[in-house]
């Protein structure tokens, strides 16, 4: 069953049915023989030592119709990545391990720098970038799903579901995000997505005026999800924000690139819970804190390459319309876990309110004093323009890494 709406809206796939794994799987190898399919794991060697990373490889292992796992490492040093080559060892699947840490990866690294071609900084948005380009380098997929790994409730139907609407031949999607409910421990999660990004869309729509983007944007369930996929070919050209902006930055290069008739929204688990983050470490940056003012920069960033006039003036306009927004939007909240008996903590949801609203001017600030800022890394394609071998290079610096001597 979907909801398809015209109006720049995208489709919805619900799991209505609750298809078993076996069933759904037993499909997708059928589907595999025209569409082969692969997936990215971006990983901190901190989480091979969680539960969590080890329940998502045995699950995996499991699985029965993936061409290639690429796997993205990131703060190991070298006996932590020969640990990661024994660990990821289980996997039936074809896989490799980018040692982004590791002499080879840092020299290709350090050639594109010199360049202006290489990500700014550390972090997920770097460590998909040189996943992605192995992955086209490997020319192994048509089809390719990401998600997180630090997912506590996984299992494998989340892939399956994932990948489905990109796999079976008879679709053409070109893009597919999941969605889920958060709840755990008898509360509702998701606070960036709840009380920051969805009054944060409206607020905009009210402020600058209508936008199909926006439109776009409000129409997906969870739009921070880390789970989503696309044909392999996708990745060429999208550029993606190198910070906690990722998600947001990968909708909107789809938005740019493809129709909303080519893209579709999944509901990959009736519940998702996975490691959570504070409002702000000790030292008052990081956590939440970082995220939402990332996201909100990623958004900005957006509006103004679509010509709308971003001010500090509007900013001021901005935090006052999406306060408000928020605090009517944590009422509903309220009501909703009242409804299913959920625990409702009033003071945290919004402390989280008044930092989500202080980091949207501290944003807007940033992004009017920082107007030469280049939040993205640099698409495969401008890359290859460049560096027309770089791919091949990638490519054999991962192969020597898992299979030689490091």
């Amino acid at each position: 069953m979907s909801d398809f709406y015209q109006n720049g809206v995208v489709t919805n796939f619900h799991n209505l049915t609750h298809r078993s794994v076996e069933s759904l799987e037993k499909e997708m190898v059928r589907f595999a023989r025209k569409r082969k399919m692969g997936l990215i794991l971006p990983s901190l060697f901190s989480e091979l030592e969680g539960p969590a990373l080890s329940n998502i490889v045995d699950e995996l292992a499991q699985v029965p119709y993936l061409n290639e796992i690429v796997i993205g490492l990131d703060r190991a040093d070298r006996e932590q990545f020969l640990h990661a080559r024994e660990f990821f060892s289980r996997l039936p699947q074809r896989h490799r391990i980018l040692w982004n840490d590791g002499p080879r990866l840092k020299a290709i690294d350090a050639e594109l720098d010199k360049e202006g071609l290489s990500p700014s900084q550390p972090g997920k948005g770097r460590n998909v970038w040189f996943c992605t380009g192995y992955t086209l380098a490997s020319d192994r997929t048509s089809c390719v799903a990401l998600h997180d790994c630090d997912i506590v409730t996984y299992e494998r139907g989340m892939l399956a579901r994932l990948l489905y609407p990109l796999a079976n031949p008879s679709f053409q999607y070109e893009f597919c995000k999941g969605f889920y409910a958060r709840v755990a421990d008898g509360k509702l999660n998701g606070r960036v997505g709840r009380l920051l990004v969805g009054p944060l869309l409206r607020s905009l729509q009210k402020v600058y005026g209508h936008s199909d983007y926006l439109d776009y944007l409000s129409s997906f369930r969870y739009p921070l999800s880390g789970e989503f996929a696309m044909r392999t070919h996708v990745l060429n050209g999208i550029k993606i924000p190198g910070d906690w902006g990722l998600e947001i930055g990968v909708l909107s290069e789809i938005f740019r690139n493809y129709t909303t008739r080519q893209t579709c929204q999944v509901e990959i688990a009736d519940n998702y819970d996975h490691k959570h983050q504070p409002l702000a470490e000790e030292d008052g940056t990081g956590g939440l804190k970082r995220m939402s003012s990332d996201i909100v920069q990623s958004l900005l960033r957006k509006l103004a390459t679509m010509g709308v006039p971003l001010t500090s003036d509007s900013f001021r306009v901005l935090k006052a319309t999406y306060y408000r927004n928020a605090l009517d939007m944590m009422e509903i909240y309220n009501h909703e876990a009242t409804m299913n008996g959920l625990k409702f903590e009033q003071h945290v949801e919004e402390a989280a309110v008044e930092m989500f609203t202080q980091s949207i001017l501290e944003a807007g600030q940033a992004f009017i004093e920082r107007p030469n800022d280049k939040p993205f890394i640099p698409s495969w394609s401008r890359v290859q323009s460049a560096f027309p071998d770089i791919l091949q290079r990638i490519y054999q610096a991962v192969e020597e890494d898992n299979e030689g001597n490091v």
